[in-house]
Formats: structure tokens, sequence, C-alpha cells
């Protein structure tokens, strides 16, 4: 699972998702990418769901890339406890994606292979997405 090494501080305020995205939203290393649509947060997990499902679509050929990374930490409190007595701990790692965002990259299988290993690792994450290609631009 992916989460930092070190963070400045241990809980983050919940904040809002605001416009679209200044960086990263320009194909950088493959020739087939998942570019959000929306504004969400995808947790760790399903980020691991996604790039599972896509490589074992792709049968661990080409090369993916995953251009987003959980750095906010997402905190609960415990089941059963009542309300009050401060922040509950740090739950799971979170990445604000803004619309506009290349989540992920794949190069080195053919066009077909790749919008449907696209197709399937979108259906992992909490996000609409379009499937863009290196031609597109």
């Amino acid at each position: 699972m992916l989460q930092p090494k070190r963070t400045k501080y241990r809980k983050m305020h919940k904040g809002r998702i605001h416009g679209e995205a200044k960086g990263g939203f320009l194909l950088n290393f493959g020739s087939f990418a998942l570019k959000a649509t929306e504004p969400e947060r995808v947790t760790a997990r399903q980020i691991e769901a996604a790039r599972r499902a896509i490589t074992r679509h792709m049968k661990r050929q080409g090369r993916v890339w995953i251009r987003i990374f959980p750095d906010v930490p997402v905190s609960a409190k415990p089941v059963e406890v009542r309300m009050g007595s401060g922040k509950g701990s740090v739950d799971y790692w979170a990445c604000k994606v803004q619309p506009g965002r290349i989540m992920f990259e794949i190069d080195g299988v053919n066009e077909e292979i790749a919008r449907e290993a696209l197709r399937l690792g979108a259906m992992k994450l909490p996000v609409t997405s379009r499937i863009v290609a290196r031609e597109d631009w």
C-alpha cells in the first residue's frame, strides 16, 4: 500500500477539491492514460486495486506508471465510540484528484489491450474518468 514515509503533521482537515488540475494533466511516460473527469478522493487501496486490474489484463507485459500518490491522511474514530474526546487516529491514506488529472499511464501493449486494461482499472476507482491516447494531443 502506498503511503508517505514521513509527514510534517499527523492529521489534516477534510477540505474541498476545487478547480481543474494545475499539473499532471499531460502524458509524460506512456502512450495511453486514464484521466479523471471529476473531483474525488482516491484511497491507497483503490489505487492498488486499479493497478492490479491493469497489470493482470496486460499479462505483465508493457509498463504501468501510477501518477497519483496518497498523501492525505484520513482519520476515523473507532466503532461504537461516543462523539467528542478528540479527533480519531489516521485510518487510511488518500489522494485528492482534480478533474483533468492523469492517474495511470501504460505503454508497451497494443491499443486494444491498453484500452481494455484501463477500462478495468477505471472500474476500481470512485472517480469517473476517460481513456486518452498520445495521438489525441
